[in-house]
This record gives C-alpha cells, sequence and structure tokens, in this order.
C-alpha cells in the first residue's frame, strides 16, 4: 500500500471517529447545558450584552491578573476567529446545506450563556502565583470547584486540550487554510493530480507558494510564541480588531450590493433547517446532518462548552467573576452572531454552497464573495487577495492563541516552574504548524472535530454541576450593582 492510500485509509477512520464524537450525546449534552444555564440566568446574559460590551475596556486598579479585560477576550477571539469563520461555515452548509447555519445560530444564542458560566467560574476559581502569573480554568474549577476527587476530570481535560491544541484546532486546520487561500490567489491554475506541476510530499503534489506559505507563517508563529502570553495579547489587540472590523465591513458591501437576494436567502436557510430534502434535492444532508455540522462547525469556530476560552478569561485584571463572564460571552456574539452569519449568508445569498459545483473549504467562501462583489467593477478580482489576507491574520492569531491555552494545560498537568517542558513543548507545537499543509481537507477537519468534543465532555460536567455556583455569584453581583454601572461601582 502506498503512501497515498494510506492516508485514504486513515482519513476514513478519522471521518468515523469524528461521527461517533459529534454523536446525537454530545450535540445534545452542548445545547442543553446552554439551554439549562440559560434558563437558570433567565437569559440575563441577553439582557445585559450591551453591559457587557461596556465592562470590555474597564480595567480594575489594583485587580488581579495579567492583561486587561480587552487583552483577554483579543486573546480569546484570537483563537476563536480563524478558519472556523471562513473554511467552517463554508464546510457547514456544503455538507449539511444552508440549514446549517440555522442550528449554528440556536447553538451560539445558548452558547453564550455557556460562556459567561466559563468566564465566572476561570476567574472564581484561578491561581495567582506569587510573581502575578496566573493559571485557571476548567481544570482549576474542575479541581478547586468540585473538589480533589474530581481531578482525574481536570487532568483528562487538560490532557484533550494539549491534543486540541497540537493536532486539531491550534495548528493543523490554521495553517491548512492559509495554505489553501495562497495557493488558490497565487497559483489558480495548479492542478494537484499532475505530479509535474508541483512537489511532491507525503504522496501528494504541492505547489511552491503552499510551501512558502507555510514555511513563512511557522517562522512567525515561533518568533511570536516565545514571549508568551503578554506578546500574544499584545498582537492580538492589534490584528483581531483591525481585521474583524476589515471583514464585517466587506460583508456589508456584499449584503448592500444584494439586498433583494437576502430575504430568499433567509428563508431558504430557515427551510433547509428543518427539510433539508426539499431545498437540496436530497444532494445535501439531512436534518440530523444539518444540526450535526452546523453545532460542530458553530462550535468548532466560537468554542462555546470546549472550555478553552476561560483559560485566557481567567488572565483578566478583574476581581469581580461575573463581570468576566459577560465580557466572555461577548466573544461568542462576535464571532458566530456577527462574523459567521455574514460569511453564510454571503454563501447561500449567491448560491456558492451549490454541490454541482464541486467546491470545497476556502474556494466556497471565494467563489461566494466573488460573486457577492461582482456589481463593483474589478471586485470579484481583489476577492481572492482579501479572504486570503483575512484567512492569514485570522488564523494566524488562531495558532497563537491556541498555543498559550495548550501551553496553560500542559504547566496544570506538570507544574508551572517545568520551564524546559514547557520551552520543548513550544518547538514540538512550532514542528506541527510546518507541517499541517501537508495533510488532506478531510483529515484536518475530521481530527480537530474529534479534539474539540474530547475537551468538551469533562467542561461540561463541570459547568453543570457547579452552574448553582454561577447562579448565586450573578444574583449578587448584580444586587450590589442594580441601577447603576458597575464599572463606576468598582
Amino acid at each position: 500500500m502506498d503512501l497515498a492510500a494510506t492516508l485514504e485509509s486513515l482519513t476514513k477512520i478519522v471521518n468515523q471517529v469524528d461521527d461517533l464524537v459529534w454523536g446525537i450525546p454530545l450535540i445534545g449534552s452542548i445545547l442543553a447545558t446552554g439551554i439549562v444555564l440559560s434558563l437558570m440566568l433567565r437569559f440575563r446574559h441577553i439582557l445585559h450584552l450591551g453591559s457587557a460590551f461596556r465592562y470590555v475596556f474597564h480595567q480594575g486598579e489594583g485587580h488581579h491578573g495579567e492583561v486587561s479585560a480587552f487583552g483577554a477576550l483579543c486573546t480569546a477571539l484570537s483563537a476563536t476567529i480563524g478558519t472556523g469563520n471562513i473554511v467552517g461555515v463554508a464546510t457547514a452548509i456544503t455538507t449539511g446545506g444552508p440549514g446549517a447555519l440555522f442550528w449554528m445560530e440556536v447553538a451560539a444564542l445558548f452558547g453564550m450563556a455557556t460562556k459567561y458560566a466559563e468566564g465566572l467560574l476561570a476567574v472564581k476559581y484561578r491561581e495567582v502565583a506569587p510573581d502575578g502569573r496566573v493559571l485557571g480554568g476548567p481544570f482549576y474549577y474542575i479541581e478547586r470547584g468540585l473538589g480533589r476527587k474530581w481531578k482525574p476530570l481536570a487532568v483528562l481535560f487538560a490532557a484533550f486540550g494539549i491534543c486540541a491544541g497540537l493536532f486539531g484546532t491550534g495548528t493543523i486546520t490554521q495553517i491548512h487554510g492559509i495554505a489553501s487561500a495562497v495557493q488558490r490567489f497565487f497559483d489558480p491554475s495548479f492542478n494537484p493530480s499532475d505530479p509535474t506541476t508541483g512537489i511532491q510530499i507525503l504522496g501528494n503534489t504541492y505547489s511552491l507558494s503552499v510551501m512558502i506559505a507555510g514555511a513563512a507563517v511557522t517562522l512567525c508563529v515561533g518568533l511570536v510564541v516565545i514571549g508568551g502570553l503578554k506578546r500574544i495579547a499584545k498582537v492580538s489587540m492589534v490584528v483581531v480588531p483591525f481585521m474583524a472590523v476589515s471583514y464585517t465591513l466587506v460583508c456589508l458591501l456584499v449584503m448592500l450590493g444584494n439586498l433583494e437576494k437576502i430575504p430568499d436567502a433567509l428563508c431558504l436557510i430557515v427551510k433547509a433547517a428543518f427539510n433539508p430534502a426539499a431545498v437540496t434535492g436530497g444532494a445535501v444532508g439531512t436534518l440530523f446532518i444539518a444540526l450535526q455540522k452546523g453545532v460542530a462547525r458553530g462550535i468548532f469556530s466560537n468554542e462555546a462548552g470546549l472550555g478553552s476560552e476561560p483559560i485566557a478569561a481567567a488572565a483578566a485584571k478583574t476581581n469581580e467573576p461575573a463581570r468576566q463572564g459577560f465580557v466572555s460571552m461577548t466573544g461568542t456574539f462576535i464571532d458566530t452572531t456577527v462574523i459567521c452569519t455574514m460569511t453564510g449568508l454571503t454563501i447561500v445569498l449567491s448560491g456558492a454552497w451549490d454541490p454541482t459545483l464541486k467546491l470545497e473549504g476556502v474556494n466556497v467562501t471565494i467563489e461566494a464573495f466573488s460573486r457577492g462583489l461582482s456589481f463593483i467593477p474589478g471586485g470579484a478580482a481583489i476577492v481572492p487577495f482579501f479572504l486570503m489576507t483575512a484567512l492569514a491574520f485570522f488564523a494566524f492569531t488562531t495558532i497563537l492563541g491556541w498555543d498559550y491555552y495548550s501551553e496553560k494545560c500542559l504547566e496544570y498537568l506538570v507544574g508551572m516552574h517545568r520551564t524546559h517542558i514547557i520551552k520543548g513543548y513550544r518547538l514540538l507545537y512550532v514542528a506541527v504548524v510546518a507541517i499541517g499543509p501537508y495533510l488532506t481537507v478531510s483529515m484536518v477537519w475530521g481530527i480537530a472535530d474529534i479534539f474539540n468534543g474530547l475537551m468538551a465532555f469533562p467542561n461540561l460536567v463541570a459547568l453543570i454541576l457547579l452552574s448553582p455556583v454561577v447562579m448565586r455569584t450573578t444574583r449578587d453581583f448584580l444586587a450590589r450593582h442594580s441601577g447603576k454601572d458597575s464599572e463606576t461601582a468598582r
């Protein structure tokens, strides 16, 4: 059996495991946790959304933590706003039909409550070292909130978190998305089935542009991750807001140029959510696949319930767990309700999701924006460059954010003072980034889904068991700040 055949066999195995992990039990658990928390909170996470955005820019004087609330949010967004917003949405719609976007939004609505609880618990149970460094996240609120007897569950989460960083969300999917966009822009006529047009690696043919892009990103990642959280936060605080605003403005431009198509696209999304066959003719998805892909890709993008974001939230300079909970939930709103929605709506109204086009990954989004901007002279021509740039920056910051997450998981397992192990891990992390462009699309997303799902299980158990703590802390915070802005009160 040659290498290409071996990779194909491994891809099939990965997809089978992916379907098993992201089956009814996990999807049901994620949605149920969000629904339960939303009901217990009486949807305060929605009612206080305006205040939540104000809290983002408040930094408490003399409060514990390593970075500002804004810095912690940007670090978290750097890990969430990435290929999931551009490639993941496209993958969900092409495999599950337009209805997948509807279920993605439903998951995000309840996921905001989940993110609120995660951020609150992260600050409440974090540990601050004498030198000011902070360690917090699910492994700490599991161990310190539930008791020492639950430590095996915390260890399990940390182990899955390391794997998700190394082999899933943090590295492979991001660098693969960057490489695909670069190849589409610089080598649009490249034929991977013709070995004479590129270079053979792992049994497949790749263009020179992919190799250069992979090497360049790997080098940049190596230069930044050595600086740790503060350098990652500093980069994220510049790149994430700039690219998020730029991407949103371009999406709005597409919407304005295609206003007459939006109502039909929205109707199509809702109809396909409950009866995919009536929309796709059976060519794409079933109701369960639409639900599965929508929730899976939504969670991949905003990470609500996975337990990753609270690792960054724990480092925020605040002494108010509930306030950080409100800040944390804004990340899900920005990531999914705003950015993913705009990407998905563009794909649906343009018809780029049509399976007869035989497009996949970033090429679906490129096709959608090219069609959507066709009313502008030369608009379609600049789309590949814009999406390549957006994807490169989004994915790059995601790589940085997940390095921080997975390092903190490792610190929990080996101790904060094992610096030689942490340095060795960083080198391994950079090495995995380097090989990411040379894996298949199907295998890449399958591996990412598997480790994302495995992280969720121990975290969801902790969120449900600690939900009474979340409620008490929330009631206390709101009672103390009722009728006045909590910024000035603190």
